[in-house]
């Protein structure tokens, strides 16, 4: 009968100690379509508008993101243009990394990519350093994004 007891007990303590199932989605999840983007790189800025002939998405789930950029000319002309990748990502407080394992500019690849977030209602900014020693890359790159439905 004491094992019983023991039993019931030991299973009432484990049943205690689990984790709860997470029940509301991080903020940042769902599908964002990139406005404009600014990059600072050794004194100079330049801003990129991806409201005409450029458009680009972040699609971000519980723990992974991606992203895709192209033309709206469907690469008939000089702008033709592609990219992709995407990897794994962490988020604690307004502190985004992207952990980035894929993308078609394999430099950039196996590379980690810390941003601060601030979000206003649907509107998604994100700031921070983008570098990478092996490729000169050292620059300040600011993205603002507003969320598809």
């Amino acid at each position: 009968m004491k094992i019983k007891q023991w039993s019931i007990a030991l299973l009432l303590l484990a049943a205690g100690c689990q984790q709860p199932a997470p029940t509301d989605a991080l903020p940042v999840e769902g599908t964002w379509k990139l406005i404009s983007g600014t990059l600072v790189e050794k004194g100079d800025t330049t801003t990129t508008l991806y409201t005409g002939k450029l458009s680009f998405i972040k699609v971000i789930n519980q723990d992974h993101f991606a992203f895709l950029s192209h033309d709206t000319s469907k690469g008939k002309d000089s702008s033709a243009a592609f990219s992709a990748g995407g990897g794994r990502y962490s988020l604690v407080g307004d502190r985004y990394t992207e952990y980035l394992e894929y993308c078609n500019d394999r430099q950039w690849e196996g590379n980690d990519f810390t941003f601060t977030l601030q979000m206003h209602d649907d509107t998604l900014i994100q700031s921070g350093v983008e570098k990478i020693d092996s490729a000169g890359i050292n620059r300040i790159n600011t993205e603002k994004y507003i969320r598809l439905k």
